[in-house]
């Protein structure tokens, strides 16, 4: 249902003024809101130029419309001119490219909640605005729009006023996007900021996540290790006390009936047995001792640190030990080497199968950023089988001598825990056990005592 209102000619820049005015009067009146009173008012303006700079003379009608239970402020602008050709390209053209032809009706499109455009060759075009009612809007009665009608035509109009008066909603409106983009501005610069922190965030997250999967993992290995480390240490613990438990009680039977040359072999027995259990015992406290990180370093002549292990080992007279003329000195955690020292020079006297000619050579490079010690021998070497496994806790590579599997483990253990690493050569007979220690801890190369040091 429509009821007209007003109805005005365009035919000059003073009738496009005059639509203007009429389209804001109206608007004020039935409630609408100052910002839709301005973009329906402009849109009319848009509209009407188009007729007077196109057709040269139109009209446009003013009217209350109700459509599916919603009110409407509605201007029909019309004219008898050519039409519009090309109307979909031409608002694909105003759409891409600001100020081109065709501008006026995209942008009215824009300002209006409802726009429609007819148009046709010859036959003139007519375009319809709407503009929402508010839902509480003033019901309009006959009388109320017939009142509305006469105080518009006998109100005068003063273009100058009226441009001016537009010009100055629009550069208000003008204003009020500006402070808005302002305000968008500013919100999206937050936005983005709040973005890189929450990235932020996120990436030390992520490595707090890694991280924990990595000491989880490694407290895992560590679990498993020390389940592994108590079930052996509780087994080979317990045997030495069972055959010292035993031999006591024989021992005590012994002295009972007297049999004082049958005591004399059981006391050589249990101090085996009492060796046996000092070795282990010092060998777990070794194997504990190399993942300490904290130790103090000390300047250490590894010339002198061999010829006190080699004293310490007991090496018979009937072994030959070769030493490289020229051995390091390092500041260096001292009780680490002379462990290392200790384990491989023990490993190849307590396995070596020679009755004649046993040799042990030891001998020292300088590589780059690396140290390499190797101890080598002529023994009865180690299987390929095994060479991987022997630096495991427990595993040895000959099972007719008696071994804690604990001295090759230190040795990798305290050699990784300086950076780096420990390996076994073996092809047939022979063996080199070769370790590798940071050269940054060198502090010279003197020669052995009696060698040419040049």
């Amino acid at each position: 249902m429509t009821s007209s209102i007003i109805k005005i000619n365009i035919s000059n820049e003073l009738d496009v003024v005059l639509a203007y005015n009429r389209a804001k009067q109206l608007s004020e009146r039935l409630g609408i809101s100052m910002s839709s009173r301005t973009k329906f008012s402009t849109a009319v303006s848009e509209i009407c130029r188009n007729v007077v700079e196109h057709a040269g003379s139109g009209q446009i009608q003013f009217g209350l419309v109700e459509d599916a239970g919603v009110k409407w402020l509605e201007a029909v602008v019309s004219d008898h001119g050519r039409g519009i050709g090309n109307l979909d390209a031409l608002q694909k053209q105003a759409d891409l490219q600001v100020g081109a032809k065709g501008t006026g009706l995209s942008n009215s499109r824009k300002l209006v909640d409802f726009f429609d455009i007819e148009t046709g060759s010859e036959k003139g075009t007519k375009v319809t605005l709407r503009q929402r009612l508010p839902y509480n809007a003033m019901h309009v009665s006959r009388a109320t729009l017939a009142g509305w009608i006469k105080e518009l035509d006998q109100e005068k109009v003063s273009p100058y006023a009226e441009i001016k008066q537009q010009n100055m909603q629009l550069l208000d409106l003008l204003d009020n996007l500006r402070e808005r983009d302002e305000v968008a501005q500013k919100q999206l610069r937050e936005i983005r900021q709040l973005n890189q922190q929450l990235q932020q965030y996120n990436t030390s997250i992520q490595e707090l996540l890694h991280e924990r999967e990595s000491q989880n993992k490694l407290l895992h290995k560590i679990n498993n290790e020390l389940d592994a480390f108590a079930h052996t240490v509780s087994h080979d613990l317990r045997a030495p006390l069972q055959n010292i438990r035993g031999l006591s009680s024989a021992l005590e039977d012994c002295l009972h009936a007297n049999k004082l040359d049958e005591a004399k072999e059981m006391f050589k027995m249990l101090y085996l047995q009492t060796s046996k259990m000092d070795n282990f015992i010092t060998s777990i406290l070794s194997y504990s001792l190399a993942g300490r990180q904290n130790m103090q370093k000390v300047e250490t002549d590894v010339r002198v640190l061999i010829a006190d292990v080699v004293s310490l080992l007991g090496i018979k007279n009937s072994l030959q030990l070769t030493i490289p003329p020229r051995l390091p000195v390092l500041l260096t955690e001292k009780i680490f080497l002379h462990q290392i020292f200790s384990n491989l020079l023990g490993n190849a006297i307590k396995y070596h199968d020679l009755a004649e000619q046993p040799q042990i050579k030891i001998d020292f490079l300088l590589k780059g950023d690396w140290m390499e010690f190797v101890v080598a021998d002529n023994g009865p070497g180690v299987p390929a089988a095994s060479q991987s496994s022997i630096f495991e806790m427990y595993e040895t590579a000959n099972s007719t001598h008696v071994s804690t599997g604990i001295g090759l483990a230190i040795v990798r253990k305290m050699v990784r825990g300086k950076g780096g690493d420990v390996w076994v050569e073996s092809d047939g007979r022979g063996a080199r056990f070769i370790f590798t220690w940071p050269a940054s801890e060198l502090v010279t190369v003197l020669p052995t005592e009696g060698s040419d040091p040049g």
